[in-house]
């Protein structure tokens, strides 16, 4: 009889897994991004070159990080920080490989360049900081990077240090721009839905309640102002941008009528179940008010609209 072959087990991983074990560290390729904004932040007669991704990570420059500290020279300054042996000790693990492995960052310069998280700067400088502190420091150089890290502490907070980086790139306008965008992106969908009966009779009962007007259930004309109230205490109040958008996507007649109901454009797996909660949020209020001034009270307070003023439920003597 022949030999027996040798079977080799199958492995349980992913490919890239397989990959990553049979590739050296010194093998595989860096991270590489897009810039969406950048920019220059000054922290005293410091200047940082700072940057921001497209997807939303902000970066300042291998050159920047090294100046910052008072490095002279060029080349691999961060990596030659991180294996320092005065500074090796004081220095995470979680840093010293964000040091030693930066993003390729790409299309803000002619070149690319070396991307440093921004939080990593901040615990750069708590490092030099803490060997200072510790008697750790011998040379001059070494004191001269404390003196330049005490510096950059005293010009930024570690929790400040993202803002800082917005406001000098300009990514904060983007930023909120973003935020609503995924907003009314939950909420809303691009096409009508169809017609699903979404406002409770209730919803208009109280309000002839609280207004003192006859309801009459076997009509549905009503009167014009409970249109503008339904945009005011229901879609302006669900989530920032809606009333805008649904206003800006809904087309109307010569007349300026529109001709689709708001509460069409609600997607059915997220947008128009909150849109439903939120109409037997505002049903609730007006059912235990004994006034209408009373109800818009309580929706004030239960609901305030994007940057207006809260009302204060004051108790006088």
């Amino acid at each position: 009889m022949g030999r027996k072959k040798k079977l080799i087990e199958p492995i349980e991983a992913e490919l890239s897994d397989v990959a990553n074990c049979l590739v050296k560290d010194e093998d595989k390729l860096p991270v590489t991004k897009q810039v969406s904004h950048s920019g220059e932040l000054p922290i005293g007669d410091i200047e940082l070159k700072c940057f921001v991704s497209e997807d939303g990570q902000r970066y300042i420059s291998g050159r920047s990080m090294t100046s910052a500290i008072g490095m002279k020279g060029r080349g691999q300054g961060m990596a030659r920080i991180s294996t320092n042996k005065t500074l090796n000790p004081f220095i995470s693990n979680g840093l010293s490989l964000a040091m030693e492995e930066p993003t390729i960052l790409v299309g803000a310069t002619p070149k690319p360049v070396h991307g440093y998280k921004a939080e990593a700067l901040a615990d750069l400088c708590d490092a030099i900081l803490d060997a200072r502190n510790a008697g750790a420091l011998k040379t001059d150089q070494e004191h001269r990077y404390a003196l330049f890290a005490e510096t950059l502490v005293r010009g930024f907070a570690r929790v400040g240090i993202v803002a800082l980086i917005d406001e000098a790139t300009g990514y904060q306008d983007h930023r909120a721009k973003d935020a609503l965008s995924k907003i009314l992106e939950q909420y809303l969908d691009n096409e009508l839905q169809k017609w699903t009966k979404t406002f409770p009779d209730a919803f208009y009962k109280e309000i002839f309640r609280l207004r003192g007007w006859d309801y009459k259930p076997w009509t549905v004309k009503r009167p014009s102002v409970i249109g503008k109230w339904t945009n005011d205490f229901v879609y302006d109040r669900l989530a920032p941008g809606i009333l805008e958008e649904l206003k800006g996507k809904t087309p109307v007649d010569a007349k300026g009528n529109k001709l689709a109901h708001y509460h069409r454009w609600f997607n059915p797996d997220f947008g128009h179940p909150r849109l439903r909660e939120h109409i037997f949020a505002i049903i609730t209020l007006m059912k235990v008010a004994s006034s209408w001034d009373a109800f818009k009270r309580s929706v004030d307070k239960a609901f305030p609209k994007e940057k207006e003023q809260l009302f204060l439920d004051i108790d006088y003597d």
